[in-house]
């Protein structure tokens, strides 16, 4: 459990540090340089990942709750949704104009449809820690930042070029989550 915690509190540290201790941040960035600035922040991130995943597999599992059956559909709809926005921001298409900030949206529905459906001890520290740092980068860019000044809308089709990567995504995801005998990739073959 402490490296799992340990992987969430370096992940959300690497990535709020920008926000919190900008001063900091450029006075680092300007005695070691940009680029091994840059270097010490993925290598961080990165450091984090792993802290998280073997964390996570080595947590016993202690149950805190179960969901009925629906919320598993509940979280197949979400997670697609969240695969969606995790690149929505980067076309020019209508949605973008709608939604601040869709890939941090997307980590908090994707941290949510997680919770929907894994009701153990770690995966909530796991799930609710990743959801609560967006929450947090959410508010803290907000706050620097102020007003949001919307992007000129695109068009509708490249908001459905993006939906039909994201589904396809979404499969391969299916698939690596449950194997080629869920029904999902079954009806694809």
């Amino acid at each position: 459990m402490t490296l799992l915690v340990l992987g969430i509190f370096l992940w959300m540290g690497a990535h709020l540090y920008k926000r919190v201790l900008p001063v900091h941040r450029v006075a680092l960035m300007e005695n070691w340089g940009t680029k091994r600035f840059k270097i010490v922040i993925t290598l961080a991130i990165v450091i984090s990942l792993i802290c998280m995943i073997i964390g996570y597999r080595q947590t016993e599992i202690t149950y805190l709750y179960a969901l009925p059956i629906w919320a598993w559909h509940l979280n197949n709809a979400m997670m697609l949704v969240a695969l969606f926005l995790m690149e929505i921001g980067r076309v020019r298409g209508v949605l973008r104009s709608k939604i601040r900030h869709p890939m941090l949206t997307a980590v908090l529905i994707w941290a949510s449809a997680h919770l929907l459906v894994n009701g153990d001890l770690s995966s909530v520290i796991l799930f609710g820690g990743i959801g609560l740092w967006a929450v947090i980068e959410i508010a803290l860019i907000n706050r620097m930042d102020g007003p949001w000044q919307r992007p000129e809308p695109g068009s509708w089709f490249n908001d459905a070029k993006v939906l039909a990567i994201a589904a396809i995504v979404y499969v391969v995801v299916v698939g690596i989550h449950y194997g080629l005998d869920h029904p999902v990739i079954a009806a694809l073959w």
